[in-house]
């Protein structure tokens, strides 16, 4: 009997934002870019013949159409992203990717070198 196993892929975009309900002075309310960097997630159980639980380009392929809306976009402009904070943007993602990838089980999206957010639906 096979194991459920987790396996990920990650993608990038270089997008720009702003924070719009920070408080004054708040270095995050003034235009800013960031290299994001999403790591999608998605589990189960090994399938045999090939021994994997889904082709990584299968994930990729996905999400590829949703990265293709985020890259080199000013982020307040798109719809549901208003206030794109880590938070909401890993969940706007998510939302997307759910209805078409099977097994999904968590959205990371990381900001800087340091900081991000884990989505898990």
């Amino acid at each position: 009997m096979t194991q459920p196993t987790e396996i990920f892929t990650e993608l990038t975009f270089e997008a720009a934002h702003r924070l719009p309900h920070v408080p004054e002075g708040h270095k995050c309310a003034r235009l800013h870019g960031h290299s994001f960097r999403v790591g999608v997630h998605v589990s189960g159980e090994p399938v045999e013949p090939q021994g994997w639980v889904m082709d990584f380009a299968e994930i990729r392929a996905a999400a590829a159409s949703v990265i293709d809306q985020l890259d080199h976009r000013y982020l307040n402009e798109l719809q549901g992203l208003e206030n794109p904070t880590s938070e909401l943007l890993a969940a706007w993602i998510w939302d997307r990717l759910a209805p078409q990838l099977r097994g999904l089980t968590q959205v990371v999206v990381r900001e800087t070198c340091t900081s991000g957010c884990i989505y898990r639906g």
